[in-house]
């Protein structure tokens, strides 16, 4: 038994934990969980649990359906809203096969596996999220049938004694509590609409992160009386909820994007790397906006990119270099603006990741940046600064990621056919929906 097995099992016994609850997710990123008792917990760590694989969405065949979730000792945490009496605690699980192999069909594999790559070519990812979400009243619409949110404030709001203002002490209180460490926090743009960026950490452990954060956040609404919802767009006249993340590569203590005196201090790595995910964004896009409801925020306006560009500073832009810091060649970075805040972390940073290193490995060449407001241009002008489209529709997604050669590789097949499969379903399911636009628009006149 290794040391970090060793402390998980004596705190839980020092803490008086009364249940450890294991954490993984489904290939769309629901978060499932099972509870343990504390004798179980070393038998656990030993063998792994054993549960039926094909009742999780993406995760095995019903012929194939016996899979074991071994938890990992590193990403154990006292839950602090369960109370200290009586303490709860979780941690992330990998999934196996009954012999003990990963599983292709696990979504934090998934990520490993790429991680592992990037290992291979010298590389360690380190990302930063900035994740925004809608504070509302309740679940429950208001008398015209949208959310009703918390507030009328706006982008870095200070409202005197406001919901948010508390909602957002207690959580970020909340996320620190359990390892998560909050760079800032704020007021969105839209009305009850909030943004807490997390600080820096490898890809893996903000994915894990990502996945805790939705968690707590969802749990302090609701001890508040409130609502959170990570909703891609939840109000038309509003705007989305996007989790822009900033990437960076090192070479061990090196930032392997920056390179001094080069235009924007940007490396050839780095510059490789904006080529790798532009050219295929549009095959990944269903995995980072995996929902008919991410087209809505993707083509609604509200600063979501939905055009292939890059830029220094330009907020239209889908990749950002965003401002360098003098003497400060450490923080080179770049910064994906099309992820929304309802993404699958592990699926969603792979492909990402996986996109930029093919676009290392094969030297791809960057384009200009675009120095226009993106949306300001015509089609025509788009078109011949070469600014294609991202998917317009969860189902051109789907067609894009069909296509591509470079998602199975990344996702494995498994993962591809069962995510491509969920998503079919999906966007079957709205296709038959009579909407209310739809009997607002033409009940009376047709």
């Amino acid at each position: 038994m290794d040391r970090q097995q060793e402390f998980v099992l004596r705190t839980i016994e020092e803490r008086d934990v009364r249940f450890v609850r294991l954490w993984f997710t489904d290939v769309v990123g629901s978060l499932k969980s099972v509870a343990l008792a504390p004798a179980e917990v070393e038998g656990a760590f030993e063998e792994g649990l054993g549960f039926d694989g094909s009742s999780i969405e993406g995760l095995a065949r019903v012929f194939e359906s016996d899979m074991l979730a071994q938890p990992d000792p590193a990403t154990f945490q006292i839950l602090p809203w369960r109370g200290e009496t009586e303490a709860t605690s979780r941690m992330f699980c990998d999934i196996l096969t009954p012999d003990g192999e990963p599983s292709a069909a696990d979504p934090r594999n998934v990520l490993k596996r790429t991680l592992a790559k990037a290992a291979d070519m010298g590389f360690t990812c380190y990302t930063h999220p900035e994740i925004e979400f809608y504070l509302l009243k309740s679940q429950e619409p208001g008398p015209d049938g949208s959310p009703v949110p918390v507030d009328e404030g706006g982008y870095f709001d200070h409202v005197p004694g406001g919901v948010a203002q508390d909602f957002r002490r207690t959580a970020v209180t909340m996320l620190e509590s359990v390892g998560i460490s909050v760079e800032f926090s704020h007021h969105e743009a839209g009305p009850g609409q909030n943004e807490i960026d997390l600080r820096y950490a490898d890809a893996l452990q903000t994915a894990d992160n990502i996945m805790t954060f939705r968690t707590v956040i969802k749990e302090v609404a609701l001890q508040q009386g409130t609502y959170a919802t990570f909703m891609p767009k939840p109000f038309t006249a509003h705007p989305g909820s996007g989790m822009h993340t900033h990437f960076s590569l090192f070479e061990g203590d090196t930032n392997a994007f920056y390179e001094a005196g080069s235009e924007f201090q940007l490396s050839e790595t780095a510059r490789q790397f904006i080529a790798g995910i532009l050219k295929h964004a549009p095959e990944f896009t269903a995995v980072t906006n995996q929902f008919v409801n991410s087209y809505k925020r993707l083509w609604g306006g509200g600063e979501a990119p939905s055009y292939l560009s890059w830029g220094h500073n330009n907020r239209s832009a889908l990749v950002r270099v965003p401002l360098y810091k003098p003497g400060k060649g450490q923080s080179a970075r770049i910064e994906y603006r099309g992820i929304d805040s309802a993404a699958n972390p592990y699926l969603a940073y792979a492909v990402l990741l996986g996109a930029g290193l093919k676009g290392i490995e094969e030297g791809y060449q960057l384009p200009a940046a675009a120095e226009d407001d993106i949306w300001s241009l015509s089609s025509a002008e788009r078109r011949a600064m070469g600014h294609d489209p991202l998917p317009a529709s969860l189902h051109d997604a789907i067609r894009t990621m069909e296509d591509s050669e470079l998602m199975p590789q990344i996702l494995g097949e498994q993962v591809f056919e069962h995510f491509l499969r969920n998503k079919r379903a999906e966007w079957q399911d709205y296709r038959l929906q009579v909407t209310p636009y739809e009997l607002q628009r033409n009940l009376g006149i047709l």
